[in-house]
């Protein structure tokens, strides 16, 4: 199967073909640096990774780029909270992302430009489109023209006249029309800032990942990417500014991820529900954050609650589980040279395989991709039974798991766990310490066997254990 994109310009899937055979550009946009990033932020930020490794995978070479806006007025506001600079701001929590980034199992973009170390080619920018007549000053503002650039709104679907423009700034009454939105902000006493042509000010909004897309990708980037929420305004704006000048398209392929709701409620500031990605990552494993971001398809919604996450814990447990058990078994045998694979066992394997490839070829379905990864689980665990292990069986299992999971990374080497064997060693010990009376031992290897979701249940036939 090829690879098929759900583009939100065409609102349907589209086979992927880059612009150059065996090189993808990706642009995302990414934070606003002003505080530690959210549950909200770590949604594009783990699934447009995904992308990126999927394609990696599939053999091309990717220029990820994902900015940070490193000034505007909520940096401004926490710079003044702070009693420090915009910059040093900036980089206190540029620091706390990669900080998260790195505990989501994330790898930096290739680039990550900051508005405030491309401020000359933002200016330049808006110089060009004020050229073209699509740029206007007034007051030492610059405004885009929206009713000169025709396709504006083809990317959010709606038309000039039915717009209801959601921008950071209330209606100015200097602009030519209420759609129009600012370029370039006039500098309030006190504020950083920047010279321009047009006096001290800095960067509006959507600007910003016009002119860094440019600079970084070209006038096409191959994937446009983003939360929902950025589809309009700032993609719609981005897409006025971009072809405007360029007369190209911005992006061949758009692509929007779903909102995460809290408990079924919008996360928001005014409820007080927001989470902090470092505080969820003291919480719960990165596999699990990673599996509940994934286990629902990129485009829908996302509902956060703790039993949810529970559910999570408890699924890539089972993966290492089943991971551990098999590289446990492989290190206990011999390897003989006559090992092979049976046919029976490697059809299986390719089976599953082409399952996950098929459903993350098909706009990178990753629930189903992780139901391929079960499948895997289950036929590790029936090789497992068997009384003999073939060595060749369990490495061809290994290798089928790395390509899954190098993709979508649910489970971590250093995430071992308690092997079969090693339970079994405990409950023995747990058998010995009740014989003898040694009742604060027997206590301990129960809490200890809890801790790691192991339950004891004691039955007629003797002692028996499951995991949650």
């Amino acid at each position: 199967m090829t690879l098929q994109i759900y583009n939100t310009l065409l609102r349907a899937k589209e086979t992927f073909s880059p612009q150059e055979i065996g090189k993808v550009k990706i642009y995302v946009c990414g934070p606003t640096v002003y505080d530690y990033i959210h549950i909200g932020n770590a949604r594009p930020l783990i699934f447009f990774d995904i992308v990126r490794v999927y394609l990696e995978q599939l053999g091309n070479e990717v220029k990820y780029v994902v900015n940070f806006t490193d000034v505007d007025d909520k940096l401004i506001r926490k710079a003044e909270q702070m009693n420090t600079t915009v910059p040093v701001v900036a980089g206190t929590f540029i620091d706390a992302y990669y900080e998260d980034q790195e505990g989501l199992g994330i790898a930096k973009a290739t680039i990550n430009p900051r508005v405030t170390e491309n401020m000359d080619d933002i200016i330049q920018f808006i110089q060009e489109l004020e050229n073209e007549g699509f740029a206007y000053e007034k007051g030492g503002d610059v405004f885009y023209r929206t009713g000169k650039f025709e396709g504006y709104g083809k990317l959010s679907h709606q038309k000039l006249d039915e717009l209801q423009f959601g921008i950071r700034i209330g209606v100015d009454e200097r602009k030519e029309n209420p759609e129009d939105f600012v370029l370039w902000k006039a500098a309030k006493p006190g504020e950083i800032y920047w010279s321009s042509p047009w006096g001290n000010g800095r960067p509006g909004w959507h600007i910003e990942c016009s002119a860094m897309a440019r600079r970084y990708l070209g006038d096409t980037i191959d994937i446009h990417g983003g939360g929902q929420d950025l589809q309009f305004p700032h993609h719609e704006c981005e897409v006025a500014q971009s072809e405007a000048l360029t007369g190209k398209p911005l992006a061949n392929y758009w692509m929007h991820n779903g909102y995460i709701r809290i408990d079924n409620e919008k996360m928001s500031k005014s409820l007080g529900n927001g989470i902090l990605v470092k505080d969820l990552r003291k919480q719960y494993k990165k596999e699990a954050i990673r599996y509940f971001m994934l286990t629902t398809h990129y485009r829908n919604p996302l509902n956060f609650n703790a039993e949810t996450m529970d559910q999570a814990e408890k699924s890539v447990e089972r993966i290492a589980n089943a991971v551990n058990n098999v590289r446990h078994r492989l290190d206990m045998i011999a390897e003989e040279s006559h090992d092979e694979v049976s046919e029976s066992f490697k059809s299986r394997l390719d089976a599953i395989l082409k399952a996950y490839h098929d459903k993350m070829d098909d706009d990178f379905n990753t629930p189903d991709a992780i139901t391929a990864m079960f499948e895997w689980v289950n036929e590790a665990n029936l090789l497992l039974q068997e009384s003999v292990a073939v060595a060749a069986e369990l490495k061809e299992l290994l290798s089928v798991f790395d390509k899954m999971n190098m993709v979508l990374r649910l489970y971590s080497p250093d995430d071992s766990g308690l092997l079969d064997e090693d339970v079994e060693k405990l409950i023995a010990e747990r058998v010995d310490a009740r014989k003898n009376k040694d009742w604060g031992r027997a206590d301990e290897i129960r809490d200890e066997l809890a801790a790691q979701g192991i339950l004891l249940e004691d039955t007629a036939q003797g002692m028996r254990w499951r995991r949650k």
